[in-house]
C-alpha cells in the first residue's frame, strides 16, 4: 500500500491545524494553482475578521464579536432572557500551519455570505516573512 495513494495520508504528511473548541469549522483544498480554505464565519463582517501570517509559516484567523450595549437597546433597563446568538463568545482564534509551497505575499482573503475564503497561491521556491496583515475584502 502506497502511503501517497492512502486517503489517511493527510494524518502523516498534512500541517497540523489548531483549532479551539468554540471555532467555526474549517475546509481546506487545493488546485495545482493554490491551496484554499473555507470557514464559517455567520455574523462576521469583514471588519471583524483578522487574517495573518506570523512566524512566516502560522495562518492565524482571528475574530471578534460585537458586544451588545446599551446604545443597540432603546432602554437602559433592558432585561435579557436568552442570549443564545452570541454562543457567549467574544470570538474565535484559528490558526493553520501553511504548507511550504505558499506564495505568502501574494495570500488573499474575502469575507463573503458568511463565509470567510482566504487563497494561498502555490509557489515552488517559499520566502520566509515574520508576521504578515491580510487585507479581507467583500470580494476577491
Amino acid at each position: 500500500m502506497a502511503l501517497f495513494g492512502d486517503p489517511f495520508r493527510r494524518f502523516f504528511v498534512s500541517p497540523p491545524i489548531y483549532r479551539s473548541p468554540a471555532a467555526p469549522l474549517m475546509d481546506w483544498f487545493e488546485t495545482p494553482q493554490s491551496h484554499f480554505i473555507k470557514i464559517n464565519v455567520p455574523g462576521y463582517s469583514k471588519d471583524n475578521v483578522k487574517v495573518q501570517v506570523e512566524e512566516g509559516n502560522a495562518l492565524v484567523v482571528r475574530a471578534e464579536t460585537r458586544k451588545e450595549t446599551s446604545k443597540d437597546n432603546k432602554e437602559n433597563d433592558t432585561i435579557w432572557h436568552v442570549a443564545e446568538r452570541r454562543g457567549g463568545l467574544d470570538g474565535f482564534t484559528r490558526e493553520i500551519e501553511l504548507p511550504e509551497d505558499v506564495k505568502v505575499d501574494q495570500i488573499k482573503a474575502q469575507v463573503e455570505n458568511g463565509v470567510l475564503t482566504v487563497v494561498l497561491p502555490k509557489d515552488l521556491n517559499p520566502k520566509a516573512s515574520k508576521v504578515r496583515n491580510i487585507h479581507v475584502s467583500s470580494k476577491l
